[in-house]
């Protein structure tokens, strides 16, 4: 399990910083850990986090049929429209404005294609975790979102507080994911503190000191920039001039090992 003690900080990942692979015609993926051929023994993980891919996929390009196994599979979709199909019969096209989950469990193949007879491509973010359980029946789901007015909004969790709510519910006990969101010069709702926090900017900017007080040094993210926070990093983040969407995932552990 990952020790909490370890002092307050705010790494910041820039989107060209990410290892840009094209594994087949028409598809894009920048990683933000290491991931197939690409390999560094300094960036594997963050926290339960193992993956974080930004995909752009070519109108009629898409991952033909491939499997997981004991992975939670979260995608968000930036702008046009994904086709899911797995071979326990789900099947589903995510907009803007949706999150799907996909829990492999013992293992399960799926295809991801852009839809079919679209002009545009389509760009998707996919987190991928590491549940907390093992070896269980592969589950999806697929719901779309509403923004709470408060500009913090539940997308998908394990924890027991959550049970009743709207939120997909991930094989990970201590793991949430949220979508924050904020207009123009706004400041971001208070977000939930944990050991482990990761940031992905979606849309617009935002600006942010790396811990609280004059102390903190002045940062600012683009769209595909990320942040990786411990402790209590990331303080006073402010909306830009078009206002900023954020996937925010909440960890209270590390990876499992052995």
């Amino acid at each position: 399990m990952t020790d909490t003690r370890q002092r307050p900080r705010a790494d910041q990942r820039r989107a060209p910083e990410r290892y840009l692979s094209t594994p087949a015609e028409g598809i894009e993926t920048r990683h933000a850990f290491s991931f197939s051929a690409h390999y560094d023994p300094k960036n594997t993980h963050f926290g339960a986090l193992l993956a974080c891919n930004e995909e752009t996929l070519a109108p009629g390009a898409g991952y033909e049929e491939h499997r997981h196994r004991d992975t939670e599979l979260l995608t968000w979709v930036v702008s046009g429209a994904l086709a899911h199909r797995d071979g326990d019969g789900h099947a589903g096209v995510v907009r803007p404005g949706m999150l799907q989950h996909l829990s492999a469990g013992r293992g399960i193949t799926h295809t991801e294609r852009n839809v079919g007879g679209a002009r545009e491509p389509v760009r998707f973010v996919q987190f991928w975790l590491q549940p907390d359980e093992f070896g269980t029946e592969p589950a999806y789901g697929l719901r779309r979102v509403e923004p709470a007015p408060g500009g913090l909004t539940l997308l998908a969790s394990g924890l027991d507080r959550d049970a009743d709510s709207d939120a997909l519910r991930l094989r990970r006990s201590d793991a949430v994911l949220h979508l924050v969101t904020a207009g123009p010069w706004q400041t971001l709702p208070e977000l939930p503190q944990a050991p482990h926090r990761y940031a992905h900017l979606t849309a617009g900017s935002l600006g942010y000191r790396t811990v609280p007080g004059p102390q903190g040094g002045g940062r600012s993210l683009e769209p595909g920039d990320s942040v990786r926070i411990t402790g209590a990093a990331f303080a006073d983040p402010v909306a830009g001039p078009d206002g900023a969407e954020l996937l925010l995932l909440e960890m209270h552990s590390g990876l499992v090992l052995g």
